[in-house]
């Protein structure tokens, strides 16, 4: 088996890790204020509260101003 010489180090090693991995920075590091993941985030819980009502109403009758007034 041949190995280059950039695989191998100064003292004689075999150098398992010659290539450097790719360094990025995370643009998605702020996430306060109006942002695509914050409207992302708020549409899908606001989908998940909308879904949750519907299921609350089909499975009492009631609606959740109903429940309410029954307390």
């Amino acid at each position: 088996m041949r190995v280059s010489s950039s695989m191998i180090n100064d003292q004689g090693k075999m150098n398992n890790f010659a290539v450097e991995p790719k360094i990025y920075v995370d643009e998605q590091g702020d996430r306060t204020g109006f942002t695509t993941y914050a409207e992302l985030l708020n549409g899908r819980l606001a989908m998940i509260g909308f879904v949750s009502l519907i299921a609350l109403e089909v499975l009492t009758g009631h609606g959740a101003l109903g429940l309410l007034a029954k307390l």
